[in-house]
Parts: structure tokens; C-alpha cells; sequence
């Protein structure tokens, strides 16, 4: 939903779970969770995956039957979710272990982390995975995720997709034939935040150019991979579906009905399309400027808040270390949040069609980064998506004005 993350990412209209904000239990006897010599103190988890919503709060109950300890899962959609982790920080009433993306957001909350670096659960962390701060490793990624163009494969073909204009015809196609080619959809991340991506994560340097657009050295109207991008944006606006009219839910379903071909999503969306029963389904990128690779990255991970008591981080550990390392965590992780592990000790022999071909993609090294960590924090909800919609709302602006409204934002929007 690294890095929606939330991911995705991130979903305005998706599910909202509430949570009471009662408070953490009282400290345990430091007894070990696994053994019942002790109970520890009762924690609170605050993630922002509503994919894995239900899930983890079944992982929840397995853990409090296994070990005798209690562990609150307050749950939120997406696009509601760093506001929420932030009132409730401000106010105090923060929760034990929060998820936060990789990149700006790491270190927007980095002061409230616990320093994980000898921790025996990090020590499984898979290469190139492990996010540190100040030299100190202070999260736990919970999956690797990746995303494209979700497609059905009895009506299009990856070869058949290459490139602008390959992609703009296959757009025609379905639209003479009362089909919809490609589905964006109104959530923020899924209408703008993931789909623009590409442009900055083929840049040769993904971060750094990202820190140029936040100096204003360069700016993307001037960038030959987001003019294309913008005709991008231009030939889904004129041949496919407004995406203001779609919800993360009803392109799901179209997907799965044979009502569209392509979605620009990713591999935590099969848990959704899984519901429709057997599909033929895999990803290919968004092929801009020729792009063959699917943007693979982590998309949160969960970090201890050093603002709880020493008995809560106790339990935290405690907690953390289970999912990573019990059977029942390792089993959960892989067929019930059917995500991609990113640990070494965890295996998955047996990958649903989209997250076997991020695995793939994986192995082979044929991805590109997700540079949407690096962007201002919160320039997707708060900029981005507006000027987006205001694009598809009434098609009154070019691509190249997108491209300049977009530039303009980015020049005010805190750093």
C-alpha cells in the first residue's frame, strides 16, 4: 500500500475501520510471549492497509490464544490514515506499533522510533529491504509490493502494450468494442499517485531528481518523460471510462467481469479480484518511454513508538517477532495478507498470478523503484489528486497546463 505503500496505498472510499483509543494495558512480568510464564502488556497496532484489515485482526486473536497477550489492531483507510496517526500522536494517545512508508514519511515521524538494530527479527530482514536512520535499523517491512497494469489476459496481450502508441491503440480498440481499455479509479493513489511514479522512477536518478522538482531546478513541463506522460494521462482521458466516476471496488469488478482489460494496480489488489473466482489476470508495466519493469518496492513498515512504556515496547518486540518468525505469523503473512515476504525465513511456494509476477520481477532485478516516497508528504492527497481531478473533470485543461498546475503545486507544498 515500501512504500501505497498505502499501498498503496491509500484509499479514500475503501472500507473504514474505527478504533476506540482506550488505553494500553498495564505492564506485564517481562516474561517471554510464547511461553505463558507471563503476561505482557496489552498493545495497540495502528496500520493502514484496509487490505489486510481483517486478517490482522484474526492474526490478532491467534497470537492473544497462543501467548496469552492482547493486541489492539485499530485500522484505517488510507487516505485517512496519516492525518489520524498524527492527531493521535499529537494528543498522546499513539498506538504501541504504527506503519509508516519508507522515505519522507519515515522521516517525518522518525523521532517517535525505537531503535530495532539488535533485535533478533531484523536479523531475517532480505537484502536491500532494511530501512535505517541515523545508522540505526527502526522498521520492519511487512511485505514487498509492486504495481502496473493489472490486465486480463484473455483480452490483451503485454506485447500488444509496448508503448504510447501501442497502448493509446489497444484504448481505441476497447472503446469500439463498448469496453473500457484501462481503469484508473477516484481514490488519490490510485487516480495520480501510483501512475505517476513512472515518470520520476525512470529518471536515471529517481530521489534526486525528485529533489530537484522540491528546489525547482527542474520542473516536469520541461521533462521529456512527463510531456509523455501528460499524452498519457490525455489518451486515457478521451478513450477510456472518467475515472471520477470509478471506485477501487467497481474497478475491481470490472476487471473480473471482462468489462475492462487493464487497471493500474497492484498485486494486494488480487485479495479483491480473488472474490470473483478463478481469473485470468497478470501485470506488465506501464509502458512509458518504453518501459519494460514494474515498480516494485515496500510499501509500509511497522515501527515501535518510543513514546510507550517500557512494558508496551517489551510486548511490541514480543509481538513483532512472532509474526515474523512463528508458523502461524509466517503463514499469515503469505495466504492470508498475501503479501510477497520480505523477509529470508519465509517462504511462498505458492503466489497468486499478480505477487508471482512481482516475485519475478523481483528476482530478476527488472523493476524500478518507487520514487512517490520521496515526495513532499502529503503532496498526493492534498496537490495532486485535485489538480488531477480537475483534469478529468472537464477535460478544459491540455496535458501541458496538467503538467504546469502540477509544477505549481510542487513549488508551494511544504518540504
Amino acid at each position: 500500500m515500501k512504500r501505497a505503500l498505502r499501498i498503496a496505498g491509500i484509499l479514500t472510499t475503501a472500507a473504514l475501520m474505527t478504533a476506540t483509543l482506550a488505553a494500553c494495558g498495564g505492564s506485564g512480568d517481562g516474561g517471554d510471549s510464547g511461553s505463558g510464564e507471563g503476561k505482557l502488556a496489552k498493545i495497540s497496532l495502528f496500520q493502514s492497509k484496509v487490505e489486510i484489515a481483517g486478517p490482522l485482526e484474526a492474526l490478532a486473536k491467534k497470537y492473544t490464544e497462543e501467548t496469552g497477550n492482547e493486541v489492539d489492531v485499530w485500522g484505517s483507510a488510507g487516505d485517512n490514515y496519516i492525518s489520524q496517526l498524527q492527531a493521535k500522536l499529537n494528543a498522546g494517545e499513539g498506538p504501541t506499533i504504527f506503519s509508516v512508508q519508507p522515505g519522507a514519511e519515515a522521516q517525518k515521524y522518525a523521532s517517535y522510533y525505537v531503535d530495532l538494530s539488535n533485535e533478533d527479527y531484523v536479523k531475517n530482514i532480505a537484502p536491500g529491504l532494511s530501512t535505517e536512520i541515523d545508522g540505526k535499523t527502526v522498521g520492519v517491512p511487512i511485505g514487498v509490493e509492486g504495481f502496473g497494469l493489472v490486465y486480463n489476459k484473455d483480452l490483451v496481450r503485454p506485447d500488444e502494450v509496448t508503448d504510447l502508441e501501442s497502448f493509446t491503440s489497444v484504448l481505441q480498440k476497447f472503446k469500439g468494442e463498448g469496453k473500457n481499455g484501462i481503469s484508473l479509479s477516484q481514490e488519490a493513489y490510485f487516480l495520480i499517485g501510483h501512475i505517476i511514479n513512472t515518470p520520476f522512477s525512470v529518471q536515471d536518478d529517481p530521489k534526486g531528481f525528485v529533489e530537484k522538482v522540491n528546489s525547482g531546478e527542474v520542473k516536469m513541463a520541461d521533462t521529456p518523460a512527463f510531456q509523455e506522460f501528460a499524452r498519457f494521462m490525455e489518451t486515457i482521458r478521451e478513450n477510456a471510462v472518467n475515472p471520477l466516476e470509478v471506485t477501487y471496488d467497481s474497478q475491481m469488478g470490472d476487471l473480473a467481469a471482462g468489462k475492462s482489460a487493464m487497471v493500474h494496480q497492484g498485486n494486494w489488489s488480487f485479495g479483491m479480484l480473488s472474490e470473483f473466482g478463478d481469473l485470468n489476470v497478470s501485470m506488465m508495466p506501464l509502458p512509458l518511454g518504453g518501459n519494460d519493469k514494474l515498480a516494485v518496492d515496500l510499501p509500509a513498515m511497522w515501527v515501535i513508538n518510543n513514546k510507550a512504556t517500557e512494558a508496551q515496547i517489551e510486548a511490541a518486540h514480543a509481538f513483532i517477532d512472532w509474526v515474523f518468525n512463528s508458523e502461524t505469523g509466517k503463514n499469515t503473512i503469505v495466504n492470508e495478507f498475501k503479501f510477497i515476504p520480505s523477509m529470508t525465513n519465509i517462504e511462498a511456494p505458492n503466489l497468486d498470478p499478480l505477487s508471482q509476477a512481482v516475485f519475478e520481477a523481483t528476482q530478476s532485478g527488472n523493476t524500478i523503484p518507487w520514487a512517490l516516497n520521496y515526495f513532499p508528504q502529503g503532496i498526493i492527497i492534498n496537490d495532486l489528486a485535485p489538480i488531477t481531478q480537475e483534469f478529468f473533470l472537464n477535460g478544459g485543461i491540455t496535458g501541458e497546463q496538467y503538467l504546469q498546475k502540477l509544477d505549481e503545486a510542487w513549488a508551494k507544498a511544504p518540504k
